[in-house]
């Protein structure tokens, strides 16, 4: 049985971040991925909801928060930073387990860098990933460029629903090219934090195509992980044969795996 779903709105920066919170259990908080919304994840949430008090939001410029003047890592940073403050006056019964896709990922790994103290552990969906290998270069960045604009349909979502997204092509091609610099630095992140941290990792991220680029891509993609674990003895992960878009096609899968990590922490 799950208690009544409350939403409520915090303030920051001159956003208003859409928050909402339900379920039973030991708290969880779900930070969704860049062009991901809480309506996209309503599946997953809603199982996870079932064991769990989960807290999820949207990103600005996500679903039912407001635009904003800038969609930088240190923005979204902000926006998570200022949830959380605002979950400390809410009698969270514990210290919450932070779940992230993507750049969600990334911004509870940099959150709990921080506030090593705040969290019971890490659940990683799809990021925060130490590739050995950038994945923007100079040379593919006119293939980066023309695959944000092939994105445009995604980013140009109705207005004012559940499932808008107010970033343009050039938004997301800047914030994946900061995302880059952010990895390169992340394993310093990593080794601040003294929790637990599983990954859930797809094992087709680029997808399954069977040109040199795609096998290259998810081969750095999983390289990083392997990299991640031998370093950190605390760091564990699972692979799904899945694609990046995991989070949405294998809701069950993940809360299960979810499930199992917040057992053991």
């Amino acid at each position: 049985m799950t208690t009544k779903t409350e939403h409520f709105e915090v303030r920051h920066d001159g956003v208003s971040i859409r928050v909402s919170r339900g379920g039973r259990g030991r708290p969880l908080v779900l930070c969704p991925g860049l062009l991901t919304t809480q309506a996209d994840l309503h599946e997953l949430i809603e199982l996870l909801r079932r064991d769990h008090g989960v807290v999820a939001f949207d990103l600005r410029g996500h679903g039912l928060s407001s635009p904003a003047g800038r969609y930088t890592f240190e923005a979204f940073l902000g926006d998570f930073a200022a949830v959380m403050t605002e979950l400390g006056h809410r009698d969270l019964p514990s210290a919450p387990t932070l779940a992230g896709h993507s750049l969600g990922a990334d911004l509870a790994v940099h959150y709990a860098a921080e506030h090593p103290d705040a969290v019971a552990g890490l659940v990683l969906v799809d990021g925060a990933n130490p590739v050995p290998e950038p994945f923007v270069t100079e040379a593919g960045l006119p293939e980066f460029r023309a695959m944000a604009e092939g994105l445009r349909h995604e980013l140009e979502r109705a207005e004012g629903t559940a499932r808008q997204v107010l970033l343009t092509p050039q938004d997301f091609l800047d914030l994946n090219l900061e995302l880059e610099g952010v990895r390169a630095g992340i394993l310093d992140r990593y080794r601040k934090i003294d929790r637990p941290i599983h990954l859930i990792m797809s094992a087709s991220m680029a997808g399954t195509g069977g040109d040199e680029r795609t096998r290259w891509r998810n081969r750095n993609w999983r390289a990083g992980i392997e990299r991640l674990v031998r370093e950190r003895p605390r760091v564990s992960a699972s692979w799904l044969d899945a694609d990046h878009r995991l989070v949405v096609t294998h809701a069950p899968e993940i809360a299960g795996l979810i499930r199992e990590t917040l057992d053991r922490c």
